[in-house]
């Protein structure tokens, strides 16, 4: 929580000191054409590559394999469209970098692996029999069910 409010803060303090430079050296309104331009290039790189992105994952569903990846791969998308419409050069680099497919993979496998790891680390683990631990108390819950499905699928 502290690090989102460090970077809440420290963010624009970046952004409006990059801004100030590139606008002495290039003028203003120079640099606020390149920010709207900026804006309008990602945007519409980022809806090329989402379209893409929903495609293959329709088709790993079709096939029958979980999108892990190319979710976490358009969460990253959804994370450099934010940046590119920011406003800003340092955001704005953020996001391009998000926009290069190698790139984009790494940090989609890094984010896949570090969540996989967090619900590993804290949480159930199931055991055969219908059996519910815990991994922080150490409570067993046991108990059975009954699938009344069935008899619906029977009778059809």
């Amino acid at each position: 929580m502290r690090f989102a409010i460090f970077l809440f803060i420290l963010v624009p303090i970046i952004e409006m000191t990059v801004l100030i430079q590139v606008g002495s050296e290039i003028g203003s309104l120079a640099t606020v054409g390149l920010v709207f331009l900026t804006a309008i290039v990602g945007v519409s790189l980022i809806r090329k590559q989402g379209l893409q992105m929903s495609l293959k994952a329709q088709e790993k569903m079709q096939r029958g394999e979980l999108p892990a990846s190319e979710v976490a791969e358009g969460v990253m998308l959804l994370f450099a469209g934010l940046c590119l419409l920011m406003p800003g050069f340092v955001t704005d680099a953020i996001g391009g970098l998000l926009l290069i497919p190698g790139l984009r993979k790494l940090f989609a496998a890094g984010l896949v692996i570090k969540l996989m790891s967090s619900m590993m680390a804290r949480g159930a683990q199931w055991r055969a029999g219908g059996q519910y631990r815990s991994s922080q108390d150490g409570d067993i819950i046991e108990g059975e069910y009954e699938n009344e499905d069935n008899d619906l699928i029977d009778k059809k």
